[in-house]
């Protein structure tokens, strides 16, 4: 407990700004509001400069980056206007889940490698598990898929150890928020489905 009040203590203004816009970034999410970018992309820059200088957190930094680059595409995405609305939340097609899959197995394995042989990391596998799923996590986002969630239950329920193991507390903190957050937002995504359903039937 006193380690535990130690990390916060020394908790960085970076990793507080960070986790803080992290968290408003995934409340925005679960309203469908198109903030979750802006927010998003302020929280992914910051972590991209931590996990790679503090933390050595090299996959977990290089998928910030990522996190960046796709929030810009979300946002174009989602703001979009196709057939006079916008894009809409739908479930994965079965092609859909196995391009999940093949994307999922190829990053954790060229992950993995790359840590594994050419950098320093002490968590290779965890880190590389970690940010394969939310690389899958963040496409799915980008495309409104109800599975995106899923996807982030399991990312936080990795990073939340991974990152108390480094000494993040605060981070670690977030990845549990996430995670409550994750599930709360894969049932209301399923009731906006449901809801949607409905009003076809009623036509």
């Amino acid at each position: 407990m006193q380690q535990l009040v130690a990390d916060f203590q020394h908790t960085s203004w970076q990793e507080a700004v960070a986790a803080s816009f992290g968290i408003i970034s995934v409340l925005y999410s679960r309203k469908e509001n198109i903030l979750v970018y802006p927010t998003g992309i302020v929280s992914t820059l910051l972590y991209t400069w931590l996990c790679f200088k503090p933390l050595q957190l090299y996959a977990e930094g290089s998928l910030n980056f990522y996190y960046t680059g796709m929030s810009i595409y979300g946002w174009y995405v989602w703001q979009r206007k196709s057939s006079g609305s916008t894009l809409a939340i739908s479930y994965n097609s079965r092609q859909e889940w196995i391009q999940c899959g093949v994307f999922l197995l190829v990053a954790m394995a060229l992950l993995y490698g790359v840590l594994r042989f050419y950098t320093n990391s002490t968590v290779p596998f965890a880190d590389s598990i970690a940010s394969a799923t939310a690389y899958v996590g963040m496409w799915q986002m980008a495309r409104k898929k109800v599975e995106n969630w899923i996807w982030w239950i399991i990312t936080n329920a990795i990073s939340c150890p991974l990152y108390f193991y480094k000494g993040f507390v605060l981070s670690s903190v977030q990845f549990v928020v996430f995670f409550v957050l994750a599930i709360l937002g894969l049932q209301e995504w399923r009731r906006k489905m449901s809801n949607n359903a409905s009003m076809l039937n009623d036509l």
